[in-house]
């Protein structure tokens, strides 16, 4: 019984500290989801690529403000046993879906903003706002298709006990598929980093190279947000994915045995987390930056003529912004 791998050594005890981080970021990231959502459909438009790919985004980040309160309650240790299986079976994947949909489409926004500055004089069809939806499509598909499994696998039953892991419930065939889904993801982060980071390299490159052509304020503006959007991905994603491959063979009693090291990794894993799931508070930021219809329609939200009254940006600092 897969219980048995883990009755000698417990690793899921000692998780309420990290419900007050979970609380924050939902609040957080709840209320700016809500006003993105409120923004973004204040006004109607010809949806442009940047736009399709941050409104997929944003439904991604409201599948996870519907599995942090579920998180919350089982890391408290109050929540019944059957929302415990269903935490394991769904709230959970949910997260980790979000993720990987951020990732992915925070890599086609870096890169068709890396497209409008180079390219910006032709019309290119990675560029049409019906192949983005096409894509956004595809990519839904894709990343359901991989998690999706990890909800349907039928699970062990277990015996009741007050701290319990996820994989304790899953059979061998379920394991399996968790340890690929793992793989597939991470090799998902590593070519979508590069995509992120080539392209706001690009861009940064090509706007210092420009920086006398135009307003010199404005550049800086745009290179100190792209200098951000990139440190905002790198913080909330790389420092999981160091965690992620060596936590998840922590979970074969066959490969890592020693109980410390097992806990250290999921403390470690659990940690890192909080920063991956910390972008649905930076998202909204994101959208304000990347968008600007978003920024015009907060602008005139609050009653701010600063947009109106400021001197205007050169197409490539309004295309970077």
């Amino acid at each position: 019984m897969p219980s048995t791998n883990f009755s000698d050594c417990n690793v899921y005890s000692e998780m309420e500290p990290f419900t007050y981080f979970y609380y924050l970021i939902f609040l957080i990231g709840f209320i700016g989801s809500c006003f993105a959502l409120w923004t973004f459909t204040q006004r109607e438009q010809n949806r442009k690529c940047m736009s399709v790919y941050l409104i997929n985004l944003l439904t991604a980040d409201f599948l996870l403000t519907l599995a942090l309160p579920v998180k919350i309650t089982v890391d408290l240790g109050i929540a019944p046993w059957k929302l415990k299986i269903f935490h394991c079976q769904v709230t959970a994947c949910l997260i980790y879906i979000n993720m990987y949909l951020s990732i992915i489409f925070l890599g086609f926004v870096s890169m068709d903003r890396c497209l409008q500055l180079i390219h910006r004089c032709k019309i290119y069809r990675i560029q049409e706002p019906g192949f983005a939806k096409m894509i956004s499509t595809v990519v839904w598909v894709m990343v359901l298709f991989i998690m999706v499994p990890n909800m349907a696998i039928p699970i062990e039953k277990i015996k009741e006990k007050p701290n319990v892991g996820c994989i304790e419930f899953k059979t061998k065939v379920g394991r399996d598929w968790h340890v690929f889904t793992n793989f597939i993801c991470s090799a998902i982060f590593l070519n979508f980093s590069a995509m992120v980071l080539i392209s706001n390299f690009l861009v940064i490159r090509l706007l210092y190279r420009n920086k006398y052509s135009g307003s010199y304020r404005n550049v800086k503006k745009a290179l100190v947000n792209i200098l951000l959007v990139t440190a905002s991905y790198i913080i909330c994603f790389v420092p999981y994915h160091i965690v992620r491959i060596p936590y998840t063979l922590s979970q074969s009693k066959a490969i890592i045995t020693d109980c410390s090291l097992k806990q250290s990794l999921f403390k470690a894993k659990e940690s890192t987390l909080l920063f991956g799931v910390s972008n649905l508070c930076f998202d909204p930021l994101l959208y304000f930056y990347l968008s600007k219809t978003f920024r015009l329609n907060v602008t005139k939200t609050f009653g701010s003529h600063k947009e109106k009254n400021a001197h205007p940006e050169n197409e490539l600092t309004d295309i970077a912004l």
